[in-house]
C-alpha cells in the first residue's frame, strides 16, 4: 500500500511525524479521508475523532481540537490546539469541565463567555465519546 508523509503536531507536542496510510480529521462538512496522492487542499478541523494508520499497523485514534490539515503533495500536516489518545484522556476531568459549562451556560453571561463555555463543552464531550470508544489503537 503506498504512503505519504504525515506530521501531527499539537500545540505543545509532536503528536506522530512519519509514513501514513491512511488519515481522517473532522471537518465542518464531516469526516475528510486523506490517500496517499491526494490533491493539494487546505481545510479547517473542528473538534472530533482522528484516525491515522501508520504502515502494517493497526489504525490509531485520537482525540483533536480545532485546527487546519494542508495536504501539499503527498505531504500532510494537522495543526489543532490539543490531540489525545483514548488512554490519555482523564474522564472524570473531561465529565468536571462539561458539568461546569452547564452551569455556565444556565447562567446569563456575556455572549463571549457563553461561547467559550459552549466550546469547553464540545471538547470536553468529544474527548469522553473517544475516551469511550476504546482504549488503546
Amino acid at each position: 500500500m503506498e504512503t505519504f508523509q504525515v506530521h501531527i503536531l499539537a500545540a505543545d507536542k509532536t503528536f506522530y511525524e512519519g509514513p501514513c496510510v491512511s488519515l481522517t480529521v473532522p471537518t465542518s462538512d464531516g469526516e475528510f479521508s486523506i490517500l496517499a496522492h491526494h490533491s493539494n487542499m487546505i481545510a479547517a478541523i473542528q473538534p472530533g475523532t482522528l484516525l491515522y494508520q501508520a504502515p502494517g499497523e493497526e489504525s490509531c485514534r485520537a482525540a483533536v481540537s480545532p485546527g487546519m490539515v494542508k495536504v501539499e503533495q503527498n505531504d500532510v500536516l494537522v495543526l489543532v490546539d490539543s490531540v489525545e489518545r483514548p488512554e490519555e484522556i482523564d474522564a472524570v476531568r473531561a465529565q468536571r469541565e462539561i458539568d461546569e459549562a452547564k452551569e455556565i451556560l444556565l447562567q446569563k453571561r456575556s455572549r463571549q463567555e457563553h461561547r467559550i463555555a459552549e466550546a469547553s463543552m464540545a471538547r470536553a464531550l468529544n474527548r469522553l465519546r473517544v475516551k469511550n470508544m476504546g482504549i488503546g489503537r
